[in-house]
């Protein structure tokens, strides 16, 4: 097992805070054996509501939650969208008799009810598989292969992982879709997710993909909906600032776990993944997810200019702005985009990321750094 000190910190922290925490994040990341640390106090009460007794109970929720004290723990909670305006009066009780920790995999109105129903009563926070922090710099390389979730990460072998990932896909496509109130095509939304692992680490073209697998672009954008709010792809946002340049206004995607990413690509092996032509762009993509999972910034966009200069990923953190550009090679140099990017959106400092061991300064605010270092785990 892998301590999760940093998410247990976090709930400990948020749970003292607020009447009710909402622990959001992709399905077998992790979120019920965290929960479970918490249930240790005697006076905890664990709900799952994908068992049918406790949805049978839960179906009248007012009579079932209102004697209770201390700890609820309500997982799956998508599945009883009507919990969460009782929630709402229990949390305004006198004395806070109960806090509630509700468990969730994301649907079209989790985080909307969450949102809405709870405003000001709850801290909501997200939780992934295993990252770079929790696996130590040693682990590195397969935490990238396999990917940051629980089963995949620790399986035994290498075929182990693949073929647990491959079920992932499975289930997510057959049973979670339908589960979480998607009303999409399990084949649709297989070519779709399939079609989107090649672009990777590329600028979303929706009109592109939806005319690749016969669809209307209405239709690719709400299958990217379902894929980000699942927590399984993120949508990175450019930059904007009034440069008299033509920059780039569609967002930028990324897998959220490259593990997944492989799977789709049909990636088995590390060797494999070192020859593959989607090497680069999973490295840069295992980059900026630990990057913007570590740091935490205030802000992150991606820089480009059309047919100029780019940037990977552009942070707001702790006052500084900072520039990421990911490159997979031995010893990067400066290039007249890195400059042009400095200038252009006033950076602070620019880290070239790279998965050699060295740090080194090309100027005064360009630096190579292994990432490691840049996470504080160097």
């Amino acid at each position: 097992m892998i301590a999760r000190e940093g998410y247990h910190s976090q709930v400990s922290k948020a749970l003292r805070r607020v009447p009710i925490v909402a622990l959001l994040g992709p399905r077998q990341c992790g979120k019920t054996t965290l929960a479970r640390e918490f249930l240790s106090a005697d006076a905890a009460t664990y709900f799952d509501l994908e068992d049918p007794v406790a949805w049978r109970l839960l179906e009248n929720p007012m009579s079932t939650l209102q004697d209770l004290r201390g700890l609820v723990v309500l997982d799956e909670a998508q599945r009883q969208p009507e919990l969460f305006p009782v929630l709402r009066v229990l949390a305004d009780r006198p004395g806070q008799p109960a806090t509630f920790l509700i468990l969730g995999s994301a649907s079209p109105s989790l985080q909307r009810q969450a949102a809405e129903s709870l405003a000001g009563r709850v801290e909501i926070i997200e939780m992934q598989g295993f990252g770079w922090s929790e696996v130590g710099n040693d682990e590195k390389n397969t935490l990238w292969h396999r990917g940051g979730f629980p089963r995949s990460f620790l399986a035994s072998d290498e075929e182990s992982s693949a073929v647990w990932r491959k079920n992932f896909v499975s289930t997510f496509l057959e049973r979670d879709l339908g589960t979480l109130g998607f009303g999409m095509s399990p084949v649709l939304m297989g070519r779709f997710w399939r079609m989107l692992a090649h672009y990777h680490g590329q600028i979303w073209n929706g009109s592109e993909i939806a005319a690749s697998l016969g669809i209307a672009p209405n239709t690719a954008r709400s299958y990217l909906d379902a894929l980000e709010q699942t927590f399984l792809v993120r949508r990175l946002l450019p930059w904007h600032a009034n440069l008299g340049k033509r920059l780039v206004k569609s967002p930028k995607l990324y897998f959220r776990d490259t593990g997944l990413l492989h799977t789709l690509l049909g990636i088995r092996t590390e060797m494999e993944l070192l020859h593959h032509p989607k090497l680069g762009a999973s490295w840069e993509g295992f980059v900026v997810e630990n990057l913007l999972r570590e740091l935490t910034p205030q802000d992150a966009w991606f820089y480009a200019v059309h047919a100029g200069s780019e940037l990977d990923l552009l942070m707001e953190v702790g006052g500084r702005r900072i520039g990421v550009e990911v490159k997979r090679a031995d010893a990067p140099t400066v290039t007249k985009s890195m400059q042009i990017a400095l200038k252009d959106a006033k950076l602070d400092a620019l880290w070239v990321v790279y998965p050699g061991s060295r740090e080194y300064a090309l100027t005064d605010r360009i630096t190579v750094r292994p990432l490691a270092n840049c996470l504080g785990q160097g």
